[in-house]
């Protein structure tokens, strides 16, 4: 399976995707605490593709939360492009959602966009990737990811033995949790002077373009003893790349907790993951925007973590769908 963690869904032209999410909702039951009147019940959900099944996780959470406290919903993805992301929250504003819960398409192009909303009185819950700048969104509800990366690289110098030559692949430059995680790796990794990263590439959180930059690595240095990754969807790039060059007993490591690289870890082609808990951040963010919705406040602050949680092949059975069973 190539397809991506962050990979790509054509949805058509701009203007049809803009128009579906018109469309998706009417009514006008859900209210700011200050412009009551001029509020729908709908809640926009906006994020990165459902190809990944940890974005597809998150928004049915959202959604199964939203509608359970009686919203209508709107679900789109902006496939990690900011000018679409920008159609989307335009889209939402023309419908005077209720709020708006994003999973956003760059730490700095997202800035622009959020405050937009907020200044058309549209309250915006980050989820999963935070924003370089704080005050225009009501919530920035992420995963631990120093936390979770640490756990990730303790285990991944545990199965070597505190040595050997390995790669790193990482996420996308402009997504804050690429720096976050490949920075918690290195904090622990640096502590070891016989582990030695001969090569440190970004694949992009893409399945396919980590295979295709592993099958490169692995001609240049056939030798490597593990490769650590940014992204669950970028390690099972590699673990395929592994695969096919037939090289047995090489430690691959990622970050998500998604199910297929819990499967690889139950087949031994994976050592570990961090999971993080996608629906426990989405319906959490909800939960805060019914409350913002309701009183003019969350009752939080803004700057939100939840811890990740190590998985290996001693605890994969107690993990469901990015979370604990």
């Amino acid at each position: 399976m190539f397809q991506h963690k962050r990979g790509r869904i054509l949805i058509g032209a701009t203007a049809v995707t803009a128009g579906l999410l018109l469309m998706t909702a009417c009514g006008s039951s859900g209210s700011d605490a200050k412009s009551s009147s001029s509020k729908s019940n709908l809640i926009a959900i906006i994020t990165p593709s459902p190809d990944n099944p940890f974005f597809k996780a998150e928004a049915d959470a959202a959604g199964a939360k939203a509608k359970s406290l009686g919203y209508k919903t709107s679900v789109a993805s902006h496939d990690d492009d900011p000018n679409k992301q920008s159609e989307l929250i335009d889209a939402a504003i023309s419908r005077k959602a209720a709020a708006i819960i994003l999973d956003n398409a760059g730490a700095d192009a997202s800035i622009g966009p959020v405050r937009k909303a907020t200044e058309a009185g549209i309250p915006v819950f980050l989820i999963d990737r935070e924003i370089n700048q704080t005050g225009i969104a009501k919530a920035q509800i992420v995963s631990n990811n120093s936390q979770g990366a640490q756990l990730s690289a303790q285990q991944f110098v545990k199965a070597l033995d505190g040595k050997g030559d390995y790669v790193e692949l990482t996420g996308k430059e402009s997504d804050t949790n690429a720096g976050v995680r490949s920075k918690g790796y290195a904090d622990v990794i640096s502590q070891y002077p016989d582990m030695k990263q001969v090569v440190r590439q970004t694949a992009n959180w893409d399945q396919q373009e980590a295979f295709t930059k592993m099958e490169t690595i692995l001609q240049r240095f056939p030798k490597i003893k593990g490769v650590i990754a940014g992204n669950d969807t970028m390690a099972l790039g590699a673990v395929a790349a592994l695969k096919s060059a037939k090289r047995t007993g090489v430690v691959v490591v990622g970050f998500d907790g998604s199910p297929d690289a819990i499967a690889q870890i139950k087949a031994g082609t994976m050592d570990a993951t961090a999971l993080q808990p996608a629906a426990l951040g989405a319906q959490r963010a909800v939960e805060q925007a019914d409350t913002y919705i309701k009183t003019g406040k969350t009752g939080q602050p803004e700057k939100q973590s939840i811890d990740c949680e190590l998985v290996t092949k001693d605890n994969a059975d107690e993990f469901g769908v990015f979370a604990r069973r």
